[in-house]
């Protein structure tokens, strides 16, 4: 997914399990939708606390602030309650809709199948590679408008990076 496309619809349940819909977000205004890896690691506590810090500013910019990981939606739920989040945060827990806007690591399961043999015939070929291993999803940021285009496109490893960077694009298009 690159800038100038238009996201695809999609329909997730969110951490109260309600079912949510990208058609039915941007029809509210802009939306900022972050993925990330794993719900209470520390790098995406650190992101999803940024985008809460700053709600008011973003809502002062009439935008969104949605969550996606391919966690399951009783993770998403725990994740929320822990740390207050005041937006929704959706499970995508078969990564589908993490494949379809291109943030998707690769299968991780075949990658630990295939870890799983290689530590059986005790190779050291099973250590190279933990990250793409273990985390599913690639740190990404899109500003998505009310017609689904996306505006906006972040990747970045660094926490604060993603809510920065949509912010101020938010504010240079006011």
């Amino acid at each position: 997914m690159r800038t100038g496309d238009i996201a695809p619809d999609f329909r997730l349940p969110d951490h109260e399990g309600n079912i949510r819909s990208l058609g039915d977000m941007v029809a509210d205004g802009p939306v900022v939708l972050f993925f990330y890896p794993a719900a209470s690691s520390p790098v995406c506590t650190a992101q999803a606390c940024h985008f809460r810090d700053l709600g008011a500013s973003f809502a002062a910019l009439g935008a969104q602030r949605v969550g996606i990981s391919t966690d399951t939606a009783d993770r998403q739920s725990h994740f929320a309650m822990q740390r207050a989040f005041d937006y929704p945060l959706l499970s995508d827990s078969d990564a589908t809709v993490a494949e379809q806007f291109g943030v998707r690591r690769g299968n991780w399961m075949t990658r630990f199948r295939r870890r799983r043999d290689l530590e059986r015939r005790r190779s050291h070929a099973a250590k190279r590679g933990i990250v793409r291993r273990l985390l599913s999803v690639k740190r990404t940021t899109f500003v998505i408008d009310r017609h689904r285009v996306v505006r906006l496109k972040v990747t970045s490893e660094r926490a604060h990076v993603h809510a920065n960077r949509a912010l101020d694009f938010l504010r240079y298009l006011a």
